[in-house]
């Protein structure tokens, strides 16, 4: 899964509108931060599957949210006063589209292949931002990322797991929504205080599942332990270096990089979980890279 601080409409998670970026080529430094934060984000996503064995998918979700939510809680101090009914129910529905797009994701990798899981939930943010670009180009990003998902689901879907197929594209639905409202919110909320609200949304909705899921098992300290790590490395280390390069890079060089996503998880999968790749898939991931590049790049052309 994927976190990002932009109020773009292409692929990349996003956590709140905080600066304009300038326009202007971005440095070297804006470049390797949002390379540092994604690839924070996917080996966090493996190191999370390494713990499903002992608290379940829904228990480790709830752990990442319910930390990441205290976290920003304590560091951004949102004010929440000030605020009307339309500001309220923005950013719950914010943290709504946040909880369910991360419990979906996770439901997703602990049937299927990071890799894939990935490449399956980026088709959201990706037919979202061809369907605001109003040229044939489009088409064909979207023909191009189609032929990337037949290549991956080759043979039937039932080999990557239908179910976790499923989860995953329902996840990139989630990711879309998510992308939507938390640029509404960045609009009508300081700082990351709409981010802040939305995690604890999204904390009250995953907890009580992740507690159903694995009662006590939550509170050892080793799960605990190991909790923390992913929502550092999966919330907190990725937001701080994106929120840094965004104050570097234009937003289309920051969504393109971010397009890199399916990538750096299919590498995160092998190297942390041992999960291989056939070469049929890794030319799938390359053509939904490759769409996802060219549908940012296309979109930013338009509105420039």
């Amino acid at each position: 899964m994927t976190n990002t601080a932009t109020t773009s409409t292409a692929p990349g998670p996003t956590a709140g509108t905080l600066v304009r970026t300038p326009p202007g080529v971005g440095s070297l430094g804006g470049i390797g931060m949002v390379l540092g934060g994604a690839v924070s984000v996917q080996f966090g996503s493996a190191v999370a599957a390494l713990l499903f064995p002992r608290a379940g998918a829904l228990g480790v979700v709830s752990l990442r949210v319910t930390i990441a939510a205290l976290l920003l809680l304590v560091v951004c101090r949102p004010r929440l006063r000030g605020h009307s009914r339309t500001d309220w129910a923005v950013a719950c529905t914010f943290g709504l589209a946040l909880g369910g797009m991360n419990l979906l994701f996770y439901q997703a990798i602990d049937r299927i292949p990071l890799g894939p899981a990935v490449t399956l939930e980026v088709l959201g943010p990706l037919l979202l931002s061809v369907a605001g670009v109003r040229r044939a180009l489009s088409l064909v990003w979207a023909g191009l990322a189609l032929a990337g998902v037949l290549l991956l689901g080759r043979g039937g879907f039932a080999e990557l797991n239908l179910a976790g197929a499923g989860f995953a594209l329902a996840a990139g639905a989630m990711w879309a929504a998510y992308i939507v409202f938390n640029a509404r919110a960045g609009a009508r909320f300081p700082r990351l205080d709409g981010l802040a609200v939305a995690m604890a949304v999204a904390a009250l909705v995953s907890l009580p599942l992740g507690i159903g899921s694995a009662g006590g098992t939550l509170l050892r300290p080793d799960v605990l332990g190991l909790g923390l790590v992913i929502a550092v490395l999966s919330s907190g280390l990725p937001y701080t270096l994106e929120l840094l390069a965004l104050r570097r890079l234009p937003t289309a060089t920051f969504a393109v990089l971010m397009s890199l996503a399916p990538a750096l998880a299919a590498l995160a999968g092998f190297l942390v979980l041992g999960q291989t790749l056939s070469p049929l898939e890794c030319v799938a991931i390359a053509l939904v890279v490759a769409a996802s590049a060219g549908a940012v790049r296309s979109g930013a052309g338009e509105r420039a």
